[in-house]
């Protein structure tokens, strides 16, 4: 698994979503019983504190030590570094195992047989992730030519299966209907930067170019659609791909 988060982890931590009631909601409705929950490539861990309001120990791993540096504490959450095809857990433990916009890293069959291995009969997997966010036509345009024009030779390949929400993924239990779904927030010009900040290609150019592509010629067409005074509603479509393991 490829780590592209540990060097931009304290503003991944300040400015990446997190995901809505609504999704632990619908994933809780799933499961039968809620003794404990892995979050798999957990980053700053925003899912297993989600996850510890619900289940009564929730593992949490990553292979990003910076990552889980800056993780949410709360008692009943044991982080650990390791990575998600190889984990440490013994057979069927898990009630849930959930993995939040990181499957399409993984070596996936090897993952699979693990999720299998450490599910309890009837445990639920849930890959879940969010696309590009959309806030009005003027903004996601100029978004929409950043993401796929300045940054779309420095996406890595994986990319490609968050832009298809996961509809290419092999999957190895029978599916759940995964119901429509957003995050929404009220932000900044500021806070909208940076998360942009935090994506792994903004990373790539970087280092490759050794300048960052927000540059004033972006900034100054940000201006002209998102004043610096102005709130905007930004939405994130979240998808999905959960089942069932047979009880």
């Amino acid at each position: 698994m490829k780590d592209n988060f540990s060097a931009q982890a304290s503003i991944y931590a300040q400015f990446r979503p997190g995901y809505p009631a609504q999704l632990f909601d619908f994933l809780c409705d799933q499961c039968e019983v809620y003794d404990c929950a892995w979050d798999c490539a957990a980053g700053n861990g925003q899912m297993a504190a989600a996850l510890a309001q619900r289940f009564r120990q929730v593992e949490a791993t990553d292979i990003s030590e910076k990552q889980l540096a800056q993780a949410i504490r709360q008692p009943n959450i044991r982080y650990s570094m390791e990575a998600a095809e190889t984990p440490s857990f013994p057979d069927e433990v898990f009630d849930l195992v959930v993995v939040g916009q990181a499957a399409h890293w993984f070596d996936l069959d090897t993952f699979y047989r693990q999720a299998d291995r450490m599910l309890k009969p009837g445990g639920v997997l849930a890959l879940v992730g969010y696309n590009l966010l959309r806030i009005d036509a003027a903004t996601d345009t100029l978004i929409d030519q950043f993401y796929t024009g300045v940054l779309g030779k420095y996406w890595d390949a994986e990319r490609r299966l968050v832009d298809e929400a996961y509809a290419g993924l092999p999957f190895p239990f029978p599916e759940i209907g995964f119901p429509e779904m957003f995050m929404q927030y009220e932000w900044s010009v500021d806070h909208l930067l940076g998360y942009l900040n935090t994506w792994s290609a903004l990373q790539h150019y970087v280092r490759e170019n050794g300048r960052s592509p927000l540059d004033e010629a972006f900034l100054s067409e940000l201006r002209t659609v998102w004043p610096k005074e102005t709130a905007k509603t930004v939405r994130f479509p979240i998808f999905g791909r959960i089942g069932r393991k047979d009880g």
